[in-house]
């Protein structure tokens, strides 16, 4: 399996109920994906944000995305159309950076963020995920502390700090939220 991708590995040292409960989430996710898939729903692009190493040792060289594929954003999560998941970091829309304008280091850092991305290939008004980290979905969500979460036999969600949302109502939810967006937005 490719390096940024998730594994997907149950042991044989974890309860009987756990075992069903991550197999259960993985078929939640691929029914949720092939759903959206099928309607189509708005994906967006997921990237690694990389600094390349100076040629020579001298000649910096500009940063870029290095594009990891499309999902669709499901609150904390980010799914693949394969349900492949991830957890969101950071998301920039691609626009033109501008110059620098020694403006605060936040203001600076999402310049450098639609500059990578321009570099990287992306589209304008193109939505780009980055800072992203895969969940694999294996006995390491048993009481993990992640967005995805299995308990008591159960997959779960934390978003914010909300209290968890089982996994299936959580799909549910988001999928008809980004299936059947409010007027206006």
């Amino acid at each position: 399996m490719a390096a940024d991708t998730p594994e997907q590995v149950v042991g044989d040292d974890i309860a009987p109920e756990d075992a069903a409960a991550l197999e259960h989430a993985r078929e939640l996710l691929r029914a949720t994906a092939a759903r959206l898939a099928a309607a189509p729903a708005r994906d967006e692009a997921l990237a690694r944000y990389e600094e390349p190493a100076p040629v020579l040792g001298l000649i910096q060289r500009r940063p870029t995305m290095r594009a990891l594929g499309r999902a669709w954003r499901l609150g904390a999560l980010l799914l693949q159309a394969d349900g492949t998941v991830w957890a969101t970091g950071t998301s920039t829309r691609v626009s033109e950076p501008g110059r620098p304008q020694h403006h605060t280091a936040s203001v600076e850092l999402r310049r450098a963020y639609r500059a990578a991305a321009i570099q990287g290939g992306f589209p304008m008004g193109e939505t780009v995920n980055h800072g992203i980290a895969p969940i694999p979905l294996d006995a390491s969500l048993i009481g993990g502390s992640g967005p995805l979460v299995v308990q008591g036999g159960e997959a779960w969600v934390r978003w914010g700090r909300d209290a968890p949302v089982p996994l299936g109502r959580y799909l549910d939810d988001l999928a008809d939220l980004l299936l059947h967006p409010p007027h206006g937005a």
